[in-house]
């Protein structure tokens, strides 16, 4: 039987913890054909009306589910209107699928114009519609996550908001929130790498990376060698015992304060390269600076520091 509702029925322990007010138990059911919600252990009905937040029609297949849903994607950054304006579809057909007569097709067409033109009729529209197709294209060629390029999207918005691309190149300055972003998340990409996608060189994307840095007031984490060790591994194809390896060796490395101050790329290069040898996944040194776009004089030097540092015995 149903003795009120969910808030009246569940009490909560010290802890704050909902708790069965009968049995005890923290372990509960809900039967969403009955609306109800039940205890798990000792079945007393503590709510008897939750409400169904899903849709009122059924779908059996994805075309079905498709055609019936009239909800749009969620809100995202990413898009300079955060993807919440409409857009007049193609199709020309009404509701029920049928064509539309030749007057209703012209007045469709023209409401479907403007409506385009409206979608980006101030300045800032404009500017952000080229940064966001300007930022999918970065985001896709460096392979980032969605995670980072929502970060980067709000931090261009903020840049915007304190008018710092004014007088500046929009490719620059969304390579710059790319990179900030991209360490922020802890999926660093060089500055190499990034300029090597944008149509900016190395020199103005540190400058524009400075600014943001400076007048939006971002704390960026120091990047850590073995966020690199899972990309690099990837392109050497080593295997996860040797990536493993590699990570073992940086954490004792960074237990004694030999990674302060030095390139994390380099780091994590020769850690791979002591790593590939006790694993007998060995790599050249030139294959792995290549990889790690650093020199194979970076490699060799913090190769013999963390052998001689850490005491490793390598086998030749």
């Amino acid at each position: 039987m149903a003795k009120g509702s969910e808030s009246e029925r569940l009490e909560g322990n010290s802890a704050g913890k909902k708790v069965c007010p009968e049995c005890g138990s923290d372990s509960f059911i809900q039967d969403e054909t009955r609306a109800e919600v039940c205890c798990g252990n000792c079945g007393l009905i503590l709510d008897d009306k939750i409400m169904d937040f899903g849709p009122e029609w059924r779908a059996f297949n994805s075309e079905e589910r498709n055609r019936r849903s009239r909800v749009g994607s969620p809100m995202t950054l990413t898009v300079h209107d955060k993807g919440l304006s409409t857009m007049i579809g193609f199709e020309d057909r009404d509701i029920f699928g049928k064509k539309l007569s030749a007057s209703k097709r012209a007045q469709a067409y023209r409401l479907r114009k403007w409506q385009i033109r409206t979608r980006v009729h101030s300045s800032v529209d404009r500017n952000l519609a080229h940064a966001m197709a300007e930022l999918d294209r970065i985001s896709s060629q460096l392979g980032i996550p969605r995670s980072v390029k929502e970060t980067s999207a709000l931090m261009y918005r903020k840049a915007i908001d304190r008018r710092l691309i004014r007088g500046r190149s929009i490719e620059a300055m969304i390579a710059a929130t790319v990179y900030a972003a991209s360490r922020i998340r802890h999926v660093p990409r060089t500055l190499d790498e990034v300029a090597d996608q944008s149509r900016v060189n190395r020199k103005e994307l540190g400058r524009c990376y400075r600014l943001l840095i400076r007048e939006l007031n971002i704390s960026i984490p120091p990047v850590n060698p073995i966020d690199y060790l899972s990309r690099f591994g990837a392109e050497l194809k080593l295997s996860g015992a040797c990536q493993k390896r590699a990570a073992e060796i940086l954490e004792k490395a960074k237990e004694k304060g030999l990674t302060a101050g030095k390139d994390p790329t380099g780091l994590a290069a020769a850690a791979i390269y002591i790593a590939g040898i006790q694993e007998g996944e060995r790599r050249t040194q030139r294959e792995i600076a290549e990889t790690a776009r650093v020199t194979e004089v970076t490699v060799r030097n913090r190769y013999k520091e963390l052998v001689r540092q850490l005491e490793i015995h390598i086998v030749v």
